[in-house]
C-alpha cells in the first residue's frame, strides 16, 4: 500500500508541476491579445502569426492543465450525489467513475488522433492563414499530452480510491483528500 502511495504522491507531484507552468501561459494569452488589438487600431497593423498565437497558447494551456484540474477536483460533477455522500462512498464513485468513464475516454482520444497528429508532425503542418503561425503540429500534439495526462491523473485517482476503501485513509496526502468531507 505503501509503494501505491508513492506513486499516487508521484503522479500528482508531475500534475501540480505542469499545471503551475502552463498556468503561466494565461498572462502570455492577455498580453499576446492586448498588443494584437494595439497593432492594429494604434498602428493600423495586423500580423496574422500574433492572431494565431494567442488561441494556440489557450489550447495548449487548456488541454495540458488537464490532469491538473482532475487533481484539483475542478472538473464538473453531479454534486447532488457526490458532495453529501460519506468519503468510502466518494472513493467508490471515483473508482467506478474511473474505469468505466475517464480511462476510456483517455483511450479512445487517444486512439482516434494519434494518427492525425502523426500525420501533421509528417506534413510540419502549419496554420491555414496565409501569414499564420508556423507549427500547428506542436498543438496538434497537446491532444495526445491532454490523453495522457488526464490518464496518469485517473491513475492516481484509482489508487487514492483503493486506499480509502483498504481503510489505509492515512496514507493519502492532504491536499488530495476530498473536499466537503462528511463522514
Amino acid at each position: 500500500m505503501t509503494a501505491l502511495a508513492m506513486i499516487m504522491r508521484g503522479i500528482n507531484l508531475i500534475n501540480r508541476l505542469i499545471g503551475n507552468v502552463f498556468a503561466w501561459l494565461s498572462v502570455g494569452i492577455v498580453i499576446v491579445c492586448f498588443w494584437v488589438v494595439v497593432e492594429r487600431y494604434v498602428f493600423q497593423n495586423t500580423r496574422l502569426w500574433m492572431q494565431d498565437l494567442y488561441p494556440w497558447m489557450n489550447g495548449v494551456m487548456f488541454t495540458a492543465v488537464a490532469g491538473y484540474a482532475l487533481y484539483r477536483n475542478d472538473h464538473v460533477r453531479v454534486d447532488i450525489f457526490f458532495r453529501p455522500a460519506s468519503t468510502l462512498r466518494k472513493a467508490w464513485m471515483d473508482l467506478i467513475g474511473v474505469l468505466v468513464f475517464l480511462m476510456p475516454f483517455a483511450w479512445v482520444v487517444y486512439e482516434y488522433t494519434h494518427v492525425f497528429v502523426q500525420r501533421s508532425w509528417r506534413l510540419m503542418e502549419n496554420s491555414a492563414n496565409m501569414g499564420g503561425m508556423p507549427g500547428l503540429f506542436i498543438l496538434k500534439s497537446f491532444i495526445l499530452v491532454f490523453a495522457a495526462v488526464i490518464a496518469i491523473q485517473g491513475v492516481a485517482m484509482l489508487i487514492r480510491s483503493i486506499l480509502i476503501i483498504a481503510g489505509r485513509e492515512d496514507l493519502v496526502p492532504d491536499d488530495y483528500r476530498y473536499k466537503y468531507e462528511t463522514e
